[in-house]
């Protein structure tokens, strides 16, 4: 049942802060509304005081008061706004009994900030100290975060001087089905089956357009992502033409430290396919259950059977890949602890060489947030323990965090965590979550993502793509070249 609680907020209050405080109210309430109505479960009162270099906050709810004394940084709104976000979760922690682990952190990518601190010389130590007093991040969630941060370390040793390097998404927007929590640019196969040859010459003539820039700037490929959508919808034949074109004129298998190709639903792999991207060395590829109770895949519209995924893997072995990623999403409709215990039961049968764990995300255009009421999903309490499950799992199994992120309404107010064998982790899912270094996207709804902070984003419409393929490549082009320019001027 959604929790509703409205909540007053009085005193020196900007609408910067009022609005970072209504996103910590979704880790305690699935619903909450601030200053939105005549009557409040809550009021909260707010003062402030400076103390020569220190602001000084003081909050009330009830007879319970709380304050942060905080010294100004170089930016004093954000010394300002954390300082009364840190009131403001004290207050509510202790009125709600229920902690925020991640303390004042909401953003997508919390390792980042620790690699930022690193680069700056900061300890481990220093780091823990800090994110404790500046963010009230609990110890639990900050020693994950350093594990992760290191781990990626040893795995990409110049991570922090990658930035002169390039990575390559190939989006494929084409699936079997579309899953009801899905919200990536993904069409399905059978009523869109005529677009497939359009789209496929449109991308191949974008990869050359972006493949001739790097290599007249002869600039390294660290990493190809092959995703979508599912890249393994397409035929041997189809997909051969692409990994030919991507070969001649981005980069090869021996040229790069890894390349991926997302086969995540197995009604899309064939021996044909296999023997394929064998011969052309592919790294590492993904063969996505999400869940091993069939039940759960037919609700979720995941047109495949349990038996499929582990006959797909096995097949998979049999053709030699020795790097096999399985995805899991715990908080799918109805299922709750014996459900997830059992799918983990599954995995350790199969023993993938990397595991990622995604919590059910609520996303605004997926099919299962706009029809909530028709989908039962665990409390957040049970979700948390699920959670807890898998970490035991992951350990337990020589699993080694390796890349997490957090997405908004995400399932337990918790975070994705990709687990792998040491040697086995993805680099490209290091480096797209880190922001490293620049990463070109290409295809229907792929997203570049550049150092200095902009994106180019492609048109999620097939028919807009088909059309406009070169428009976006070019611009992608100047954005790198801008990108590239301003690295160099910063490194000098």
């Amino acid at each position: 049942m959604t929790e509703v609680v409205n909540i007053k907020v009085e005193g020196v209050v900007d609408e910067l802060i009022l609005n970072s405080m209504q996103v910590l109210n979704q880790a305690f309430y699935q619903a909450s509304a601030i200053n939105q109505a005549e009557e409040y479960a809550l009021v909260f009162e707010f003062q402030e005081e400076v103390d020569g270099d220190y602001l000084v906050v003081t909050g009330t709810l009830k007879d319970d008061t709380q304050t942060i004394k905080r010294q100004f940084e170089v930016n004093e709104s954000k010394t300002r706004k954390y300082a009364y976000l840190a009131v403001y979760l004290l207050l509510l922690q202790r009125e709600t009994g229920r902690v925020q682990s991640w303390g004042l952190l909401n953003g997508m990518r919390p390792t980042k900030l620790v690699h930022g601190m690193k680069k700056r010389g900061f300890t481990d130590q220093e780091i823990k100290d800090y994110m404790q007093e500046e963010y009230l991040v609990s110890d639990e969630k900050i020693n994950l975060l350093l594990e992760v941060a290191n781990h990626q370390l040893k795995v990409i040793p110049d991570l922090h001087t990658i930035q002169n390097e390039v990575s390559i998404y190939i989006g494929i927007p084409f699936c079997p089905t579309r899953c009801a929590y899905c919200t990536f640019p993904a069409y399905a196969h059978g009523p869109f089956k005529k677009w497939v040859d359009p789209f496929l010459e449109a991308l191949l003539e974008e990869i050359k357009i972006v493949g001739a820039f790097i290599k007249e700037r002869q600039l390294a490929v660290t990493s190809i992502y092959f995703g979508g959508g599912t890249a393994t919808t397409l035929t041997a034949e189809q997909f051969e033409k692409l990994l030919i074109t991507v070969y001649e004129n981005i980069a090869n298998s021996q040229e790069v430290r890894e390349i991926t190709v997302e086969a995540g639903r197995p009604d899309t792999i064939t021996p044909e396919k296999l023997e394929l991207l064998k011969r052309y060395n592919i790294h590492r590829i993904s063969i996505n259950p999400q869940s091993f109770q069939q039940k759960t895949l037919d609700e979720i519209g995941r047109h495949h059977t349990v038996e499929d995924v582990i006959e797909k893997y096995y097949m998979a072995k049999e053709h030699g890949f020795d790097n096999i990623n399985m995805d899991l999403i715990v908080g799918l409709p109805n299922e709750g602890k014996g459900d997830l215990a059992y799918s983990l039961e599954q995995i350790e049968k199969l023993q993938p060489e990397s595991l990622t764990v995604h919590m059910l995300a609520f996303k605004r255009s997926s099919k299962i947030t706009q029809n909530r009421g028709l989908y039962t999903t665990a409390s957040k309490e049970e979700l948390q323990e699920m959670g807890q499950m898998t970490y035991d799992f992951a350990a337990a199994h020589d699993y080694i965090p390796y890349y997490l992120y957090r997405q908004k309404n995400i399932s337990g107010n918790m975070e994705n965590i990709g687990y792998s064998k040491v040697g086995q982790e993805s680099i490209y899912n290091i480096l797209i979550m880190e922001e490293a270094q620049n990463i070109l996207g290409l295809g229907v709804g792929a997203s570049s993502k550049y150092l200095i902070g902009t994106s180019v984003h492609n048109p999620k419409d097939l028919k807009t793509y088909i059309d406009s393929y070169e428009t976006y490549a070019q611009k992608k082009v100047e954005t790198l070249i801008e990108s590239l320019e301003i690295g160099d001027t910063h490194a000098n």
